[in-house]
């Protein structure tokens, strides 16, 4: 009986250990400014259809075309980083691409992944060093589940991964994308490099408990849409896979 329970728990034991991500660090160049991921660097040419809300923790811009006018179009990265996930994570997803980026602010390092979701053509690897206004991907449908747009999000919780469920869609959680980047259009850093972690998707337990609630405010200048904007902005198709906010 004793036997049967030491290799019961050590079956226990190496299963954990596989489970739990192995975190380990690399050195990434420290980002010296933020920019928009569409029209570089300020969106020209694109309007956020959708913004920050309580189900939805990020952005969708489309092209003032309207419709699928924006398939294809280049997706860049906001700021120097690193490639820590770039594959078809399928579902609502489609195509996703995330970076991590290490920033100064008020004398300290801070460090933000950012997301570009429902992407037609991933042009970055995972583990590739990436750089401001670089193209990472094009604008896609996700199979046609959607109009053509872009899903941009920017995390400040660096274990949420593809695994969004399974968090809070709050301000502990996440920035405002207008207002992060607006707020750091220029830093400190150039030419820095700084040590961040990574495989840290789903590695530990979740925030604790006694979060910040999301409190709807009023959009700020940089969340604004462009004056020139379609009469009547596509709608979004019904999610058929049920994953809600994307």
């Amino acid at each position: 009986m004793r036997r049967w329970l030491f290799w019961i728990g050590l079956f226990s034991l190496l299963a954990a250990l596989v489970a739990e991500p192995v975190i380990e660090q690399v050195r990434t160049r420290v980002a010296d400014g933020f920019d928009q991921p569409v029209g570089k660097p300020d969106a020209e040419g694109y309007y956020m259809s959708r913004g920050f809300l309580s189900y939805h923790p990020g952005e969708d811009w489309n092209g003032l075309g309207g419709g699928n006018s924006d398939l294809g179009a280049p997706v860049y990265c906001i700021g120097n980083g690193y490639v820590t996930y770039a594959r078809d994570a399928r579902m609502g997803w489609g195509n996703v691409v995330l970076v991590r980026h290490v920033f100064v602010e008020n004398g300290q390092l801070q460090t933000v992944d950012s997301m570009y979701a429902h992407l037609d053509r991933i042009l970055v690897r995972e583990g590739q060093q990436v750089v401001r206004g670089q193209q990472v991907g094009t604008i896609g449908t996700n199979r046609g589940m959607y109009v053509a747009h872009l899903h941009f999000e920017i995390r400040k919780n660096l274990r949420i991964g593809i695994n969004r469920s399974s968090y809070p869609r709050d301000l502990l959680n996440y920035y405002r994308p207008g207002a992060f980047i607006a707020q750091r259009r220029k830093l400190p850093g150039t030419g820095r490099s700084a040590p961040i972690v990574i495989n840290t998707y789903g590695a530990g337990p979740p925030p604790p408990a006694g979060r910040e609630a999301f409190q709807p405010t009023k959009a700020g200048p940089e969340e604004k849409k462009p004056a020139q904007v379609p009469a009547q902005p596509p709608k979004f198709r019904v999610n058929r896979f049920e994953m809600d906010g994307f």
